[in-house]
């Protein structure tokens, strides 16, 4: 069914089967939610929500019954844990039935890192994923083809799953807050290889901190467009519409 834009002219609605985010607001500003078996990109610099972005994905989906499978490079899982039981993010109960997994893997001591995380899917049959960050695969990969052919490979290995997938990455930024360069990802080529990219902001210090989050790109999908205000409180992540 057609929708009606705000000069009257209507737009089509995509028949994409839609996967709720978890974030409070953000649905409503890509068309009721992810495309299901999507692989969406996170980036943004320090300190900018990416993980409790992750958590709060990841946990939708368990209260609706949905196995996921959270694959971290580099932070510990009990640290998440911990971190994230601010929000009400109790991923122990669900560890205990079954139906979600921690897992941490080093980049440097596994060549495969795809066959590891499809293997922590299947054990499971997840429906939700998170990468983070997909950054570190290619940390000292000097040839940005072989670089991007590694990260494609990757990614097609997760959608021939079916899951819906978020990975994540970082963008370098300055004391104050603002991106250096013009690539939306560490490693520069994630952004392309994604169905989707969300970039999450920080600006100020102390008591005048903001976050924002910008949907720069979502496949199959009439998004939003404009810079939203993001906040962190109680919940986990809210957006509002600007």
């Amino acid at each position: 069914m057609p929708r009606k834009t705000d000069s009257g002219s209507k737009v089509p609605v995509s028949s994409a089967e839609r996967v709720s985010t978890g974030i409070h607001g953000l649905d409503e500003l890509i068309e009721g939610g992810f495309v299901k078996g999507a692989t969406i990109l996170i980036t943004g610099g320090t300190g900018t929500g990416k993980t409790t972005f992750c958590c709060q994905f990841i946990y939708e989906g368990l209260k609706n019954g949905e196995p996921g499978v959270y694959i971290t490079l580099e932070e510990d899982p009990e640290d998440i844990k911990e971190d994230v039981k601010r929000y009400g993010f109790e991923f122990e109960k669900y560890e205990k039935e079954g139906i979600f997994k921690f897992v941490y893997q080093n980049p440097f001591e596994v060549s495969d890192i795809a066959s590891t995380v499809v293997n922590a899917i299947n054990s499971i049959n997840a429906k939700r994923v998170v990468l983070d960050p997909i950054s570190l695969v290619g940390m000292y990969m000097k040839d940005p083809a072989v670089l991007r052919k590694r990260l494609f490979d990757i990614i097609r290995m997760l959608k021939k799953t079916g899951a819906t997938t978020i990975v994540t990455s970082e963008i370098l930024d300055n004391e104050i807050g603002e991106h250096v360069g013009g690539s939306l990802s560490r490693d520069g080529v994630s952004e392309f290889i994604a169905d989707g990219v969300i970039v999450l902001s920080i600006f100020g210090i102390g008591e005048g901190i903001s976050r924002s989050i910008i949907i720069r790109k979502m496949r199959r999908t009439k998004h939003s467009t404009d810079t939203n205000p993001m906040e962190m409180g109680g919940n986990g992540i809210t957006i509002s519409k600007q």
